[in-house]
C-alpha cells in the first residue's frame, strides 16, 4: 500500500456541481483531490493515491456508495482509512447501513457543504 498522503483525499462525487464546492473548499488549504466517478474507482484510486480520507456521497446515483464502502472496509489495505460520507438527513435508513458498513462519519449535505475542511480534518484527524 502507498505510504497515505496527508493533504490527498479521496472524493466519489459524480455531481460536477457538488464536486466544485469540496474542490473550492479544500485547494486554497493545499489539499489535492483525486477524483472517483465509479464505483471501482474508489478502491483502485484508493490504493494507488493512499488518501487520509475518503468523502464519500451516499446518495449519488451513478456511483454505488454502499458498494464502494463495503469495498473499502473488506480489503485489509484500505479499511483504515477515514471515510466522511454525507446524505440527505431524512434517510435514516442510509445513515444507519453507512454507519454499520463502518463509515467514520456522516453528515447532512447541508452540513457537509457548510462545514467541508473542518469535517474532513476531525476525521482524518491528525494526518490532515
Amino acid at each position: 500500500m502507498p505510504q497515505a498522503s496527508p493533504k490527498t483525499i479521496l472524493v466519489a462525487v459524480t455531481d460536477i456541481f457538488f464536486y466544485t464546492k469540496v474542490r473550492d473548499a479544500l485547494l486554497p488549504s493545499g489539499y489535492k483531490l483525486e477524483r472517483a466517478r465509479s464505483q471501482t474507482d474508489v478502491a483502485e484510486k484508493a490504493l494507488l493515491a493512499g488518501p487520509s480520507a475518503v468523502i464519500l456521497n451516499m446518495n449519488d446515483e451513478t456511483l454505488n456508495a454502499f458498494q464502494a464502502l463495503e469495498t473499502l472496509k473488506s480489503d485489509a489495505r484500505l479499511k483504515a482509512i477515514p471515510v466522511l460520507a454525507f446524505a440527505n438527513h431524512e434517510e435514516v435508513d442510509t445513515w444507519n447501513r453507512a454507519k454499520a458498513l463502518g463509515v467514520t462519519k456522516i453528515v447532512s449535505r447541508n452540513e457537509f457543504s457548510s462545514r467541508t475542511k473542518d469535517l474532513l480534518e476531525a476525521v482524518a484527524g491528525s494526518a490532515a
